[in-house]
């Protein structure tokens, strides 16, 4: 790379140091404290005032170095930087590796409202190492499993199952976790591959989000995004068995593993008030009616519109009462 700019959560730099010393000593290095407000709209001129001064041109590229919050960030300014700059990511996080690191989408957020812009903006290149999960944390490894369980689930019953009886595997067993990286990526690359403007098939890899984002919202961000979506999945087959759409079987089978990733977070208190307002304003509705993703009877996954009525917050809030 001949010149360019290094978007770096700062935690990871403080971690690899002396491995990205290299990359720092030919790139602009801009840090990124990787939080939510990290990856708002009104900070973007930040980091493109940054990259300007630095003298990053059109036939540079942008490398990307951390979790979900860096990927949004540098595959937005890549979209946008000189009218378009070639960027490349290097995941830190289990969530970015088994998940978001394919599929090209940059999610940001604006007043408060999470994920409301973005753009469809490949890299030219992804890097997985998996040696550096070594320094997560349980929670962020929960987080990531978080995602994984999603995408298991949309895959079928038989691969949700099978990734269910390896969790405990999952959280210290380095090639178990491998395994289901490669396992997750696969299974999403044959969604984008037909669908990679999120158009159709692809829609129901937000499976758990309308609900995890609206957790996320509503505890300003206190339980992790992977964690969230656990908990949103278990929320979407609950709803799911009361709406009619599924079973309280297909809730039951899925419920044991989701809890069990979730439990610690159990203890953040969520406000149910908050969670239905973001669950009313989320941007896949279409006017009274909520767009969600939820299984059938057969634990097939799928996208639909439901009332935003009183047997839908009735279940909302019972399962979210369950939870305290």
């Amino acid at each position: 790379m001949d010149g360019g700019g290094l978007l770096l959560d700062r935690r990871v730099d403080d971690l690899y140091r002396d491995a990205l010393a290299p990359a720092r000593a030919r790139l602009k290095t801009v840090f990124i404290d990787a939080n939510e407000d990290a990856k708002s709209l009104e900070r973007i001129p930040e980091y493109v005032t940054a990259l300007s001064q630095a003298g990053v041109r059109r036939g540079h590229v942008i490398m990307a170095v951390g979790g979900g919050v860096v990927q949004d960030i540098a595959c937005f300014i890549a979209a946008i930087y000189m009218r378009g700059v070639d960027w490349s990511f290097h995941p830190t996080t289990l969530l970015a590796q088994t998940d978001s690191c394919i599929g090209s989408k940059s999610s940001i957020n604006v007043g408060g409202i999470k994920n409301l812009v973005g753009t469809f903006t490949p890299p030219r290149e992804v890097v997985v190492n998996p040696a550096v999960l070594e320094t997560l944390d349980e929670s962020d490894i929960r987080s990531g499993i978080g995602e994984m369980l999603k995408v298991h689930a949309i895959a079928g019953p038989s691969a949700f199952d099978a990734l269910a009886a390896d969790y405990d595997r999952l959280l210290v067993d380095r090639g178990v976790r491998l395994r289901y990286i490669h396992n997750s990526l696969k299974y999403k690359q044959a969604l984008i591959e037909v669908d990679e403007f999120d158009q159709g098939p692809r829609l129901v890899m937000n499976y758990g989000h309308t609900f995890g984002h609206a957790i996320e919202s509503a505890t300003d961000y206190a339980i992790p995004h992977g964690i969230a979506v656990t908990l949103g999945i278990d929320m979407a087959n609950f709803v799911a068995a009361a709406l009619g759409v599924g079973t309280t079987a297909q809730y039951r089978r899925m419920h044991d593993v989701l809890a069990r990733n979730y439990e610690p977070e159990r203890r953040v208190a969520i406000p149910v008030d908050r969670v239905l307002a973001a669950i009313s304003r989320d941007k896949k509705n279409v006017g009274d009616q909520i767009t969600l993703i939820l299984p059938d009877g057969n634990g097939t996954i799928q996208r639909g519109r439901y009332p935003n009525d009183a047997r839908f917050v009735s279940a909302c809030r019972t399962f979210l009462a369950e939870l305290a």
